[in-house]
């Protein structure tokens, strides 16, 4: 059970599957992980389980970085937590194994929120407001050989992740995809979606996906 101050992302299914998707990596003492937008720390926990010598954790979010912070502590995991935007932080280090499960539901308009809890998934109206940023910048601290996992829902343009990506030179599959039910955001947006023509009248599942990117 992971620990998580309000406003923070709680684990869902993305992040099941990212998880189940790192566990299928060879991850050892030397291997150097990142987690971008990383919530609670689920991901870089799961890394740090998984036999990883390295974890740092970056999120925005203050109440996150205190989330990740106590979780590390409790499991007694050397995970290094630090407060950023995605990569400004750590420009000048390099990483075998990158993680994001970044905010990517569709919103009402382009201003992202500063606080609460829809900072943990409002990404603009088209979603992609951390998703274009993380595939351009991953690439620079990616080590030779090193690998993005990436998870985002189908509304927000799987095929664009997939060009951006390919353009930086990185080999790109589809690691793990599912269909899962709406949750109550998209439920609540349900009109504007369909409005947008992101979703059919009366669906009610998204397809989530997790990109795998290699250097």
């Amino acid at each position: 059970m992971l620990l998580r101050l309000p406003g923070v992302y709680r684990p869902q299914d993305d992040t099941e599957m990212l998880a189940d998707v790192i566990a299928a990596e060879e991850l050892g003492p030397s291997s150097r992980v990142l987690d971008l937008c990383a919530g609670t720390g689920a991901l870089s926990v799961r890394a740090a389980e998984a036999g990883a010598g390295s974890v740092t954790a970056v999120d925005v979010s203050l109440r996150a970085v205190l989330s990740i912070r106590l979780n590390a502590l409790t499991r007694r995991l050397p995970i290094r937590v630090l407060r950023g935007d995605l990569t400004e932080s750590i420009r000048s280090e390099r990483f075998d194994l990158i993680v994001s499960n970044p905010p990517y539901v569709p919103a009402h308009d382009d201003a992202l929120p500063a606080r609460g809890v829809a900072r943990a998934w409002d990404a603009g109206k088209n979603g992609r407001a951390l998703l274009d940023r993380i595939c351009a910048q991953s690439p620079d601290v990616l080590a030779p050989g090193g690998v993005l996992l990436l998870a985002q829902s189908a509304l927000s343009g799987i095929e664009k992740t997939q060009t951006m990506l390919e353009e930086q030179n990185l080999r790109v599959e589809l690691a793990a995809t599912a269909q899962i039910p709406f949750g109550p955001v998209l439920e609540r947006r349900r009109k504007m979606l369909e409005e947008r023509g992101l979703i059919e009248p009366g669906q009610s599942r998204e397809q989530i996906v997790v990109f795998r990117a290699a250097k």
